[in-house]
């Protein structure tokens, strides 16, 4: 039975946003909606996580959870899922830091 699924992207090849775009509407860039059975989800999910690369992405499909849904992330990102009792939780980690280079004195 088809279930609504949400995949968010950041800076992937545009050849997974046309993978995707045949199963699902981009309705802004890089988040895709659309309706699909469960063996679908999970292969546009694996061709995802195949590819993305230095990018970033997160799927939200329904589950038999207390939300409703669970989430799968790929890619680097600074917001993290953690389970916390049941409930999926976003965990925010630090910002990168960058490297000063000393100027000339």
């Amino acid at each position: 039975m088809p279930s609504m699924v949400v995949i968010a992207t950041t800076a992937v090849p545009d050849h997974l946003r046309g993978a995707l775009s045949r199963w699902t509407s981009e309705v802004v860039p890089g988040i895709f909606v659309g309706s699909v059975s469960a063996r679908v989800r999970d292969e546009l999910w694996h061709a995802v996580t195949e590819v993305v690369g230095d990018g970033a992405a997160i799927l939200i499909h329904p589950a038999a959870t207390e939300q409703g849904y669970a989430i799968r992330t790929a890619g680097s990102r600074r917001r993290v899922p953690v389970d916390f009792d049941g409930l999926t939780l976003i965990r925010m980690t630090a910002a990168p830091k960058v490297k000063e280079t000393p100027s000339p004195s």
